[in-house]
């Protein structure tokens, strides 16, 4: 029968694997908890000590089911996309013949060239990914994806460089797929200088509420020094600064951040700033708005 670890692929154990190799079923269930092996599901196994994360469960299901592609809010996580719910474990399966108990499964055709290999995984590429997501929705969680794509950040404390155009994304979407047409209308709400999740949610609930203002202008101070406030009303002088979801991890960082708002103050252009945390923008984006448009009726806007 051999040792358990011996048949185990990728730190992954399946229950089918072993009967196949010639374990009794009673037999295999007094070693598993003898060894210590961490149950991933019913039929899954993770070798002793192993923390089961996301890329571990996506791993053990796709195992079962090899026909599986990691797609949706799965992919977007294995790419270092940022989404609001990045735990998920979702598939898109072209036969979808049967359920998977604690997966989200999406029946959709994955033609081999939106498929490609990542972490030892079949996953949709960033592009269809990002289409998914787009024609799924929600809104404002898609455009969270898509901002993230486009630009540089730094994601789970790893930085990387942007991952996606706005032309592949318009690409992916030609597939004549349910959601397509909305898709590509909010897409146009996609912006390539977004910093933050936090920053896109504040900049829909602005557009929401019939307040555009600019994005990521570039400020000079009389100093010489270079600022780009998260959002800019010109004509008021308003500056929108945005706190992300993430503290700023050390003393350092935050010194660095109020000068940065010290910097932008100075800027001629700027006659007065609000600052709103991602607790504020999620959670109370009524007051966020009602502040902003206090200000702008007070500053003459």
């Amino acid at each position: 029968m051999g040792e358990l670890r011996s048949l185990a692929v990728g730190g992954v154990l399946l229950t089918v694997w072993a009967l196949e190799a010639g374990w009794a079923r009673d037999a295999l269930s007094r070693r598993l908890g003898a060894e210590g092996w961490v149950k991933i599901y019913q039929g899954a196994w993770a070798v002793p000590g192993a923390r089961v994360d996301l890329r571990m469960r996506l791993f053990a299901r796709q195992a079962a089911v090899p026909r599986l592609v990691v797609s949706h809010r799965s992919a977007a996580a294995l790419w270092r996309i940022e989404v609001l719910r990045d735990e998920v474990v979702e598939f898109t399966d072209p036969a979808a013949v049967a359920r998977h108990r604690g997966v989200r499964v999406h029946r959709l055709a994955v033609p081999s060239q939106d498929i490609q290999v990542r972490q030892g995984l079949r996953v949709t590429g960033v592009p269809r990914t990002l289409a998914d997501l787009l024609r799924g929705g929600p809104r404002d969680e898609a455009l969270i994806a898509v901002d993230s794509a486009l630009t540089r950040r730094t994601v789970r404390g790893i930085r990387r460089g942007p991952l996606a155009q706005l032309g592949a994304i318009e690409d992916a979407l030609d597939a004549p797929l349910l959601g397509a047409s909305r898709a590509r209308r909010w897409l146009a709400l996609a912006d390539p200088l977004c910093g933050s999740p936090a920053e896109t949610v504040a900049r829909l609930r602005m557009r929401d509420a019939g307040l555009y203002p600019e994005s990521q202008v570039t400020l000079v101070t009389p100093n010489g020094r270079i600022c780009r406030p998260d959002f800019l009303f010109r004509a008021a002088g308003l500056v929108v600064e945005i706190e992300g979801y993430a503290y700023h991890g050390s003393r350092d960082a935050h010194r660095r951040d109020i000068d940065r708002f010290n910097e932008v103050a100075l800027c001629p252009e700027v006659r007065a700033i609000l600052r709103f945390t991602a607790e504020d923008v999620s959670h109370h984006p009524d007051r966020m708005i009602a502040r902003i448009r206090n200000a702008l009726a007070h500053l003459g806007s």
